[in-house]
């Protein structure tokens, strides 16, 4: 099937990218397998993540189809582009057919991306990961690719205003070599690996990132185990429960 949509869009963004002078780090893309289906997992801290994710498939010239809750596909804007790219919508109150599409995508050999913590992680850390990413890897014969993203949320995450400006961001990504997920294996004991796997990618881009905040007013985007100002993840908990 042609990509109409998909490419453009892939243009459109790698030319926003180079207008606000990205600095785009990425390493390991040699791990997302050229041909057949396979799941790409990756930590979620910015509202764009699925962008750099997918940019991170293109070395291997591979599109992703990724997993994005459904009001996403009903925005007048956003959505004939998500379906015109073949991304697949979630809707919390039906996730079967969600679940089903995203199965008969990676049987037909797509690369399919999912976020395991299944919302933006306001402390910048890893929440915990669902085993839906592991139970389709499983049903679909397919493997799991861990990634990290480290930077994005400097430009647009939750609970705090957008940065498009030409700011000279670094973007820090890591893809790690191939999860296997065997059917006659528990599927919370592939989560757990494959959590650990981001978990360790994370860490390698954390350490990789060329920047650190430029003073106090400029903490926010650090963890709080790393020095920063972020919420940690038992004041997001205690926020959420509110």
């Amino acid at each position: 099937m042609a990509e109409l949509v998909y490419r453009p869009v892939i243009g459109f963004a790698q030319t926003l990218f180079k207008a606000w002078d990205l600095k785009i780090d990425c390493r390991g893309s040699e791990n997302i397998p050229r041909t057949g289906g396979a799941v790409l997992v990756s930590n979620h801290i910015s509202y764009l993540d699925f962008v750099f994710n997918g940019l991170a498939a293109l070395p291997q010239k591979r599109l992703v189809r990724f997993m994005a809750k459904d009001a996403v596909f009903r925005h007048k804007i956003s959505g004939p582009l998500m379906r015109g790219m073949r991304h697949i919508p979630v809707d919390r109150n039906q996730g079967d057919a969600a679940y089903a599409h995203a199965l008969a995508s990676l049987r037909s050999g797509e690369i399919v991306g999912v976020f395991p913590e299944a919302t933006i992680s306001q402390s910048f850390t890893l929440k915990s990961f669902k085993s839906g990413a592991a139970r389709m890897a499983q049903e679909a014969g397919v493997p799991l690719i861990p990634m990290a993203v480290w930077g994005t949320q400097r430009l647009w995450t939750k609970g705090h205003p957008r940065n498009f400006k030409r700011s000279h961001t670094p973007i820090t990504m890591r893809v790690g070599e191939p999860v296997e997920a065997p059917k006659d294996k528990y599927a919370g004991a592939i989560t757990r690996q494959l959590r650990e796997r981001v978990q360790e990618l994370l860490e390698a881009a954390q350490r990789a990132y060329p920047v650190r905040p430029k003073g106090p007013d400029d903490t926010w985007w650090m963890p709080a185990h790393l020095g920063g100002t972020a919420p940690t993840p038992e004041q997001v908990r205690a926020a959420e429960a509110r």
